[in-house]
């Protein structure tokens, strides 16, 4: 098919939901996309923090070619060894917990609210914030804390509560009888790249303990390295009750788990919750692949130097134009908010072969692989540096 045959299709074909950059790519390899055009992309959003292995990379390449030759898929009534094994490495780079396996995000985060008012006998009110972002589903679009992917979709789920993000004595005076837990992002993706205080959430963490409440850590963008530890949450001194995971951890394909507590981990009970794909026999290979990479590849201590360097560059662009208010992040996880709105500069950014998003309106989000070198960001850089010139 031609592009032009591809963007027909798509008119034609496929429901609206996505605004659409006209690239059609057909080849990738680390932090590099190729064009039906053969044109040259560096690629520092891969799919919202899917590629934190950049695209394509070996070990993953090899494992799911290995498991597909053998076994594809059987249903989630029967044992498999990845599952397991999967299970096993997830635990010990955690804490004492078991998981459930799902095939998203946005899943995760549904079995994590139903675990909790199943938890709750009764209550059933869950804590959320400002900018926050945890699916698409009904009950998680709910406990997203922006109107504007709300608009349309009334009446909501009920039980759930949105309070400033940062801010304890608001998250104190939601708190009733009802309240069953409070769930949180440690830096929230679509809603600017915010980060929560330390001192914030280790409150949290002492009220949850105080009240019998659940503290539920959405790490679906920052788990797998992206911050510069293996988990977001080791950052702040604290462990969730529950937290939930997808996007990098199946290196390219669709995933997402729940790792809960091992003292509550039973509340979900056969009958009560189930997801027919969630960690079958290709995916778990493929996040198996992925945790190796980043331990033998020494990728967390990658991502903490290459995201200081981009920091301080991105902090020289700042001192340069006007046009940036801040730099702001964790690890590989930054924004760079402007003054303007972001649209124009992503598009010349493309145009120049690099790829970048905005969210929020004015926040330019930067959050390439974790193996990404210091040339690839001294490139990246450099272009970003010409659009804000030209802008």
């Amino acid at each position: 098919m031609t592009k032009e045959e591809i963007l027909e299709s798509y008119s034609e074909n496929i429901m609206p939901t996505y605004t659409k950059v006209p690239l059609v790519f057909v080849k990738g390899k680390g932090s590099k996309l190729w064009d039906i055009h053969s044109k040259a992309y560096l690629d520092f959003f891969p799919g919202w923090g899917v590629g934190n292995l950049g695209h394509c990379h070996p070990k993953v390449m090899q494992a799911v070619r290995d498991q597909v030759d053998k076994l594809i898929f059987i249903p989630n009534n029967y044992y498999q060894i990845p599952q397991a094994k999967l299970a096993r490495e997830m635990v010990y780079w955690t804490y004492p917990a078991k998981v459930f396996f799902c095939n998203s995000g946005a899943e995760a985060n549904e079995g994590a609210i139903k675990l909790s008012r199943k938890f709750g006998r009764g209550r059933f009110e869950i804590i959320t914030f400002d900018n926050a972002f945890h699916g698409r589903t009904l009950a998680t679009l709910t406990a997203t804390g922006q109107k504007k992917y709300q608009e349309g979709f009334e009446p909501l789920v009920e039980g759930f509560k949105t309070v400033k993000f940062n801010d304890i004595l608001a998250v104190k005076a939601a708190i009733t009888d009802k309240t069953v837990a409070i769930m949180l992002e440690l830096v929230q993706g679509e809603g600017g790249i915010n980060v929560a205080d330390k001192s914030f959430v280790q409150e949290l963490r002492s009220i949850c303990d105080e009240k019998n409440m659940l503290l539920i850590v959405d790490e679906v963008q920052t788990g797998i390295g992206r911050t510069g530890k293996l988990f977001c949450y080791q950052h702040y001194g604290i462990i969730p009750d529950i937290m939930t995971l997808a996007k990098a951890l199946g290196g390219g394909l669709p995933i997402g788990m729940m790792v809960v507590k091992k003292e509550i981990a039973d509340t979900l009970q056969p009958g009560t919750h189930a997801s027919t794909f969630g960690g079958g026999l290709v995916i778990s290979r493929a996040a198996l692949a992925v945790l190796v990479a980043i331990q033998k590849e020494k990728l967390l201590v990658n991502a903490t130097k290459m995201g200081e360097y981009l920091f301080v560059k991105l902090n020289e662009l700042k001192d340069k134009f006007s046009v940036i208010k801040e730099v702001r992040g964790k690890g590989l996880m930054i924004g760079v908010e402007l003054n303007i709105p972001g649209k124009a500069i992503v598009e010349k950014c493309v145009e120049k072969g690099l790829l970048i998003n905005c969210t929020h309106d004015t926040v330019l989000r930067l959050m390439p692989a974790l193996n990404i070198t210091k040339k690839d960001i001294d490139k990246a850089v450099n272009l970003l540096d010409e659009v804000l010139k030209e802008i």
